[in-house]
């Protein structure tokens, strides 16, 4: 293959940027979802909740079954694929079968991700400063381990499940107001 031929077919390769109207709709359903978690009465922020709750369920489980059959297709990774594919399949057909259970321990979990997640990019923050990257990553890398390992060892603190839902409600209506700002900067574009 000549160096023009490879540049054209990588330039043929772009990405097509999502309609404005997706995003647009995107927004408002963040929006509407964080609202309800934040302002509606305890009985239709439980009910919300629950909703979300099923549909993580219900999406877990489609996502294990397109994990297992992109097994079949592409062939790269297929011990991981399959991995991934069952360990969705059961985690999504938990929360299907004990949604009750699952509304309480799922938002400890994600205070755990989240912790271990804080983790993870701090080390790799450091490891960049340590490699040249300056103070900044280093000084972020800190904080990001010293943030990862508080919620970590506090991930089952009472209150924590609690505050996890109240910051996801809060990212939900922010992010949907800015992802209808954006949406309509979009299509003035």
């Amino acid at each position: 293959m000549s160096t023009a031929t490879a540049e054209e077919s990588a330039l043929s390769f772009k990405s097509n940027p999502r309609p404005w109207w997706l995003m647009l709709i995107d927004g408002i359903l963040i929006f509407i979802i964080g609202a309800i978690l934040l302002f509606a009465s305890p009985q239709a922020k439980i009910n919300a909740y629950m909703t979300l709750v099923f549909f993580l369920g219900f999406y877990w489980i489609f996502r294990g079954i397109l994990d297992i059959v992109s097994m079949f297709i592409d062939k790269r990774a297929w011990g991981w694929k399959l991995f991934i594919g069952i360990v969705s399949i059961a985690a999504g057909g938990y929360i299907v079968a004990y949604p009750v259970a699952s509304a309480l321990v799922l938002p400890k979990i994600f205070v755990l991700v989240l912790g271990i997640w804080g983790l993870m990019y701090g080390l790799i923050l450091l490891i960049m400063a340590f490699q040249g990257g300056g103070w900044g990553p280093g000084i972020l890398g800190v904080l990001g381990i010293i943030f990862g390992v508080i919620l970590m060892v506090n991930y089952s603190a009472p209150g924590m499940g609690l505050t996890m839902l109240w910051t996801m409600a809060l990212f939900g209506v922010v992010g949907g107001i800015i992802m209808i700002v954006q949406a309509f900067r979009m299509r003035s574009a």
